[in-house]
């Protein structure tokens, strides 16, 4: 089959982009990082500009493991994945969980923590659960384009609920704060966090876990890059064992989310 000018040349694209991603892992150097930058307590932007969070620092952490320089790219999250394949860096840290679907676009690496979905609610709200049934006829918000919002377009919206979708996972809650939605469904660990750390959060209340719905979240590469893929386990399992990601876990959380 002929392939036209333009594809040829993004194909051509992709291969430079692809031994680009190789050789920075293969060679020291640096490793190009992409990240959301707007989800904490795993990667957020500070006010003064600085890049901060789990993810941040566990990135951090692996490539001191691989005595490859780290180097930050803040992506919008609905572009994420395409900006990775373009070659705009080599790895996706960013809390994306794995699923069929992105396994279909791009290769994970093992897992680094796991979560389950969570849901919440203003403080008077009357649900008594996180099932389908529970949230019929309420007002859902979701961060677009995670498995929450997959979740909550197959399962919620199925059952009669409102499901409204955001860019971001902070713009969802604040319209939760306004009372423009019932509830959120959400990474509970992002969750716990707003509820701890938020000023804004006395306004809601937790109202449990989404039952069945704990996933794996690894580090996203291109198609193909068995050997990034492998260092990146090989520095995933190391800093498991020496004691680095409980570190690193214990400034975020009380809890193992391993």
């Amino acid at each position: 089959m002929r392939i036209s000018g333009w594809l040829a040349g993004v194909a051509t694209a992709a291969v430079i982009a692809l031994a680009a991603g190789q050789a920075a892992a293969q060679e020291g150097g640096k490793l190009k990082i992409g990240t959301e930058g707007a989800y904490p307590p795993f990667n957020t932007v500070t006010a003064d500009g600085k890049l901060e969070g789990f993810d941040v620092e566990i990135a951090k952490a692996l490539c001191d493991q691989m005595k490859v320089e780290c180097e930050f790219v803040v992506q919008d999250w609905d572009g994420i994945i395409p900006a990775l394949q373009a070659g705009k860096f080599d790895a996706i840290v960013a809390s994306m969980s794995i699923t069929e679907e992105r396994k279909e676009q791009v290769d994970f690496t093992n897992k680094y923590y796991v979560t389950p979905l969570a849901v919440a609610a203003v403080k008077d709200s009357d649900l008594k659960g996180t099932t389908p049934e529970d949230l019929a006829g309420k007002t859902i918000g979701a961060q677009a384009a995670t498995t929450q919002a997959i979740y909550a377009q197959d399962y919620y919206a199925k059952a009669g609920s409102d499901v409204k979708l955001y860019p971001t996972q902070e713009e969802a809650v604040q319209d939760l704060i306004n009372g423009r939605l019932d509830a959120v469904v959400s990474d509970k660990f992002v969750m716990v966090d707003w509820l701890k750390n938020s000023a804004d959060a006395d306004c809601c209340k937790m109202i449990g876990d989404v039952a069945g719905t704990e996933l794996e979240t690894g580090i996203a590469i291109r198609k193909g890059e068995n050997e990034l893929r492998e260092k990146l386990n090989a520095a995933i399992d190391a800093i498991v064992a020496d004691g680095t990601y409980k570190q690193i876990q214990a400034k975020y959380f009380d809890f193992d989310i391993y």
